[in-house]
Parts: C-alpha cells; sequence; structure tokens
C-alpha cells in the first residue's frame, strides 16, 4: 500500500509539471484514485481539504473583483509608476509592497490583493506581467514566516511552541525570526534586482486614474484588520480567515445590491472567482492527505533521525534543507505539521532547546516552496491568474526566477538561525 501510495504521488507531481494546462484535473484524478484504492479512507476526505484556504481564495478573489471595479488598482498603479524610474524598479516595488502586505496577511490572500496592480501596470506599458507577478508570489512566501498570521505554517508553529504574536519579533532575549525573514528579503531583493537588471524600459506618469467608489477599499482593509485581530483571540474556529474573508465579500455583495441596486455584480463577482485553482488545491490537498496516512511523510520525518544521529549542527542542516527539498513538490503544511513533533523529540533527545530546529523547519519549509511552481499555494494562485490572462507558465520558466531567490533567501536565514540559536 505505502509502494503504490509513492508511485501514485511520484506520477501525480510529475504529471503535473509536464501538463499545467490541466493540472486541476490530474490533481483530481490523483486524489480519486487514493480513495477508491482506499488508500484514503471516504471519511476522512473532506477533512484533508484545508477548508481555510478555499474559503479564503474564494472570498478574497470576490473582493479583489470588487476592488478592481472601483478602479482603485488602476490608481494604485499611477501613484507606483510616478515613483519608479523603470521596469526593474516596479517589478521590485510590487514584490516589496507584496511582501509588506503578507506579512500580515495569508499569502494567497496577498497574491490576490497585490497581483490586479501589477496586472494594470503591465497591461498600461504594454508588456508582459509574468515577472512582475511571480516576483509578488515568492515574495509573499518568503514573508509569510515572518509573524505568526503570516502563513498557515507560522499558524502552526506558534500553536505547537506556544509563541504569542510579539514573540516572533523578540523571543527568549534574542531577536526573533521576523528580523532572520527580513535579513533574507534583503538577499533575495538584490536577486530580483540583478535578474531584471536588463529591464530598463522607462516608466512614465500616465495621470491618475480617479475613483469614485472607495467602499471597497475599506472592505479590503477591514478585511486585513480582521485577520490581524483574529490571530490575537485562542480557541478560533479552524476556518476563521476563511469564515472572514467570505463574510467580508457578502457585505460587498449586499451593498451593491442594496445600496448601488446593481444585481449584475453578484454575477460578475462569482464568475471572477478561479474555479479551476480551487479545485487544483481540493486534489492536492486530499493526495498530500493520502500520503500522510499511508505513513510516507512519517517515514520522511524519520529518516532526518537516522541520518543526524548526535550532531546538533547535522540535524539543523538536514532539516533545513530537507524542508527545502520536499518543500519544493509536497505541501508545507502537513509536512511542518508532521516535523514539528518530530524536532521536539530530537531536542529532547539530545537535552536542548528545540527552538533552532523549529525556526530552521519554518524557514526551510516555508521558503522552499519557491523552488517550483506547485510547492506552495500562492505561486498556484498567481500562476492561475496569469493562465486567464493568456500567459501558461513553464516551471522551467518559474524557476528560473523561484531557485536563486529561494537560495539566497534560505542561506541567509540558514547562517543567521544557527549564529543566533545555536547551543
Amino acid at each position: 500500500m505505502k509502494t503504490t501510495a509513492i508511485v501514485i504521488f511520484a506520477l501525480t507531481y510529475l504529471l503535473l509539471l509536464i501538463f499545467p494546462k490541466i493540472r486541476a484535473y490530474i490533481a483530481l484524478g490523483s486524489a480519486t484514485l487514493f480513495i477508491i484504492l482506499g488508500i484514503m479512507p471516504i471519511d476522512q476526505v473532506f477533512a484533508a481539504v484545508d477548508w481555510n484556504v478555499i474559503l479564503m481564495i474564494a472570498g478574497t478573489m470576490g473582493i479583489v473583483f470588487l476592488f478592481i471595479e472601483s478602479k482603485m488598482p488602476a490608481l494604485l498603479a499611477d501613484m507606483i509608476i510616478e515613483k519608479v524610474p523603470n521596469v526593474k524598479w516596479t517589478i521590485i516595488a510590487l514584490s516589496l509592497f507584496s511582501a509588506l502586505i503578507s506579512a500580515f496577511v495569508d499569502n494567497v490572500a496577498t497574491v490576490l490583493i497585490v497581483a490586479p496592480v501589477a496586472l494594470n501596470i503591465s497591461k498600461r506599458l504594454n508588456i508582459s506581467p509574468v515577472p512582475s507577478i511571480l516576483s509578488i508570489a515568492v515574495a509573499s512566501n518568503l514573508q509569510g514566516a515572518a509573524t505568526l498570521v503570516g502563513d498557515t505554517t507560522s499558524i502552526l508553529l506558534g500553536g505547537y511552541a506556544q509563541m504569542n504574536f510579539l514573540d516572533f519579533f523578540f523571543f527568549k532575549g534574542r531577536l526573533g525570526i521576523f528580523w532572520v525573514v527580513q535579513a533574507g528579503a534583503l538577499a533575495a531583493t538584490l536577486i530580483l534586482a540583478y535578474i531584471f537588471r536588463k529591464e530598463k524600459q522607462e516608466v512614465k506618469p500616465l495621470g491618475r486614474t480617479e475613483v469614485k467608489d472607495y467602499f471597497p477599499s475599506f472592505l479590503l482593509l477591514g478585511m486585513i484588520a480582521l485577520l490581524i485581530t483574529a490571530s490575537f483571540f485562542p480557541n478560533m474556529p479552524r476556518t476563521i480567515n476563511g469564515i472572514i474573508c467570505v463574510s467580508v465579500f457578502a457585505l460587498g455583495l449586499i451593498r451593491s445590491l442594496l445600496i448601488k441596486k446593481d444585481s449584475e455584480v453578484i454575477k460578475k463577482a462569482l464568475a471572477e472567482i478561479d474555479y479551476f485553482t480551487i479545485l487544483l488545491l481540493i486534489g492536492l490537498f486530499i493526495v498530500v492527505g493520502s500520503i500522510t496516512e499511508a505513513g510516507v511523510v512519517d517515514d520522511i520525518s524519520n529518516i532526518f533521525i537516522k541520518l543526524s544521529k548526535d550532531n546538533i549542527f547535522v540535524i539543523y542542516t538536514l532539516i533545513v534543507w530537507g524542508s527545502v527539498l520536499f518543500s519544493a513538490f509536497i505541501d508545507n503544511i502537513p509536512y511542518v505539521a508532521t516535523m514539528l513533533p518530530v524536532a521536539s523529540n530530537i531536542a529532547t533527545i539530545l537535552n536542548i532547546e528545540p527552538y533552532i530546529l523549529y525556526f530552521g523547519l519554518l524557514v526551510g519549509a516555508t521558503l522552499g516552496g519557491n523552488l517550483t511552481p506547485i510547492g506552495a499555494s500562492a505561486n498556484i494562485t498567481a500562476l492561475g491568474i496569469l493562465r486567464k490572462e493568456g500567459h501558461e507558465v513553464t516551471a522551467k520558466e518559474f524557476m528560473k526566477l523561484g531557485v536563486p531567490f529561494t537560495l539566497a533567501a534560505v542561506i541567509t536565514g540558514y547562517i543567521l538561525i544557527w549564529f543566533m540559536w545555536k547551543v
């Protein structure tokens, strides 16, 4: 059974890389096969899907549609164009903008918020939106590890290690993971500047778009504020972020229906939700849940214990770079959930504090998703947005940006965490 699970899993990800246009159907087909073979019990299929992510994507896509309709992204695009001299700095500015938002909002939501701005700028300048949107995705993934609310993996770590929001900034008298991520972000941004060094097309101001309806902007800001606020309250439902996003979207639709008397906006907003990406993620959640159920993820965890022996530096190195490798192909949420107890057990055996292993795991697993186009939900979302705009991005094209960006950020974090938290 375990061998069968490994073979199906490997074939699934190979097909996802080779046939990007039918990724959703491949993932759903693989998920169905796991269910038929009994590897994934039918009564656990629903629980295997992270409905918080699914609801958040649907709700945020709807809010972003209203945001776009208000012409606010066009105004933001105009403001950015006024401040930057060329295309290179436009791309960097957008990546930094997404990084700022992603430190407090889920990575997928960040991509959905910032991507419309990049699309608007690209259309105005008649250039490809691919570089800017890919930069937005990888930058948002990086900053997701910076705070307690930045990414699901951070939430998992916070809960397991009983860390609060401020612990990510200063923890046990030392600088927290937030500052490590910022150092990695600086190194990665320098990589972006080098990659796009030849993009010197001049950016000229085109005048400012007039925005007549600011309510969608308040909806967007309200969603961000609610997501941050929810992180401070214990014992919240697991789907709280998704509930917030869908509820705020529903509020926008109700307002349009009652105040603006516009029933067509509901049809348009629902049509703008990227159901292809949602189906792809549902399929991937079931696939990953299946290999977890089969014990494949547990076996991977045991390999760390056997190879590392008693050398803390070797243990730390294996956790960081092993996490980078696996998270490039395996969803990092079940991986981190599995590896946190492993890291804790290793620390107990060696009689050390586990935080260096926790932080190494977070950096490796969160940033590792940037190696491949299917390594993180934000990347999949970005590719979905580009696909809707008529741009099919190959794995090779994505990795030209993702690999150097990831290596710069991870190497920086790897070195800093070791020197800050070594025994």
